[in-house]
């Protein structure tokens, strides 16, 4: 399954990610098409309002920080997450409330209704969304930065501030209780 801002080769995105290091501003044009629609995906699940102000500060912030930034491609999209977590804390602190996780396409409070629809009826918005809502929020955002943003469990650790183990636990209890909510019920005579 490709992953939609995974279109350019990782090879690639390493290269310009060097040239924009070293100072090619076009360089930088290929990485922000491969890192924006996950970035913005994320947000729209926790803050569908201002998703788009939050990216673009997320942006922002990068810039400031982009010459002391190490590392490659990997490197710089889990920062970018750290980043765009950050900004949507701060959007929550400044409204004085909690985050919490939406739907992409959908009000608040709406709920996905899978219905006599099977998941692979269901876009991936969808799907994620009727997946996510079963889950406490520390689990749903496990999930969330691994299978939308793509993060291995190292970089989901240093998004969340947490250990690699903590990341790996909450994964695989998510993992459980959706197995346990959505396996097929078995029907004895």
């Amino acid at each position: 399954m490709e992953v939609p801002w995974r279109v350019v080769e990782p090879v690639d995105l390493e290269a310009a990610l060097v040239a924009a290091k070293a100072g090619d501003a076009s360089a930088m044009a290929p990485v922000f098409r491969a890192v924006h629609p996950g970035l913005l995906a994320y947000a729209r699940r926790h803050v569908p309002d201002v998703a788009e102000d939050v990216v673009s500060e997320t942006w922002l912030a990068a810039t400031k920080g982009f010459t002391s930034f190490e590392g490659g491609i990997d490197a710089f999209r889990a920062w970018m997450y750290t980043i765009a977590r950050r900004r949507i804390a701060d959007h929550y602190r400044r409204a004085g409330r909690r985050p919490r996780l939406v739907g992409l396409d959908e009000a608040p409070n709406e709920p996905v209704d899978v219905g006599d629809r099977g998941f692979e009826q269901l876009s991936g918005d969808e799907a994620i969304e009727a997946l996510l809502r079963h889950l406490p929020p520390e689990q749903a955002e496990v999930v969330l930065l691994r299978v939308v943003a793509d993060l291995s469990v190292d970089q989901v650790a240093q998004v969340m501030d947490r250990s690699a183990g903590s990341v790996r636990v909450l994964q695989h209890r998510a993992l459980r209780r959706l197995a346990k909510i959505f396996e097929p019920k078995s029907v004895t005579r």
